[in-house]
């Protein structure tokens, strides 16, 4: 199945709006560069309630029992090493286009006796080495928001999936309750990207985050853009007052 034309706004958001280089590279090396404080930083700036929205996204994968499983942008592999102590499949690929986020990647797996279990590869999500239905389930964890061709990825991700096979997928999404949503919104705005570059030393990865995920197509719109891409039963079920959604489909 042919994606259609892109409907992805978040497309042309880029970390570097005066590289000329292509978003793909930019966030490659955004990555790299952030690669050793990473995992701090997402425990930190999100108080740790990452953890549960994993645990609730490996929760859904594990309810088809797979033996194969393959986590696009699986940057340092957190969600590659969750779902193989839950789930206990017979391997579980990781893929990511930062090198950087790999290495570290791969010295969590082998701290954790998991090298039977857990590969990583550098790996675009467009155009993936893998056979056509190859495994049973599909995860990515706030990796779809930063692929440059939005409809490209997730056709790709249907295509490895086997027929029955099941995609589970995080991404920041915007709370709706009021107080909630002004309360997030500041935070998102202005206390995330402070926090983020006084950490991390990199003045533009945490003002790229809130930015891509403003333009991003949440909710039913990013359902029907899976369907779009040969999913389907897609459905969006908002976590923490909507700060995250997790998005499950069938092929």
């Amino acid at each position: 199945m042919q994606p259609a034309p892109s409907s992805n706004p978040a497309a042309k958001i880029v970390p570097d709006t005066a590289s000329n280089l292509s978003k793909k590279a930019q966030v490659a090396d955004m990555f790299n560069n952030i690669a050793g404080r990473y995992d701090f930083l997402n425990h930190f700036l999100s108080m740790g309630i990452d953890k549960g929205w994993r645990k609730k996204a490996i929760a859904e994968v594990a309810q088809i029992k797979p033996q194969a499983i393959l986590d696009v942008a699986t940057g340092t592999g957190d969600m590659a090493i969750a779902a193989a102590k839950t789930i206990q499949p017979k391997r579980i690929t990781g893929v990511d286009i930062a090198t950087g986020m790999l290495d570290v990647g791969r010295r969590k797996i082998a701290d954790q006796n998991l090298q039977h279990v857990i590969s990583l590869q550098t790996g675009d999500s467009e155009s993936m080495p893998f056979k056509t239905g190859e495994f049973d389930a599909v995860m990515c964890a706030y990796g779809v928001r930063n692929f440059e061709h939005l409809e490209a990825g997730l056709t790709e991700m249907c295509r490895m999936l086997r027929k029955g096979g099941k995609v589970v997928i995080l991404e920041f999404s915007h709370p709706t309750r009021p107080g909630i949503k002004q309360l997030y919104s500041f935070y998102f705005r202005y206390i995330l990207p402070t926090l983020g570059k006084l950490v991390s030393k990199h003045s533009k990865a945490y003002t790229y985050l809130p930015e891509s995920v403003m333009a991003f197509p949440e909710g039913n719109r990013f359902c029907e853009i899976l369907q779009q891409c040969g999913f389907r039963n897609a459905k969006a079920r908002p976590l923490t007052f909507g700060v995250t959604t997790l998005y499950t489909a069938e092929k």
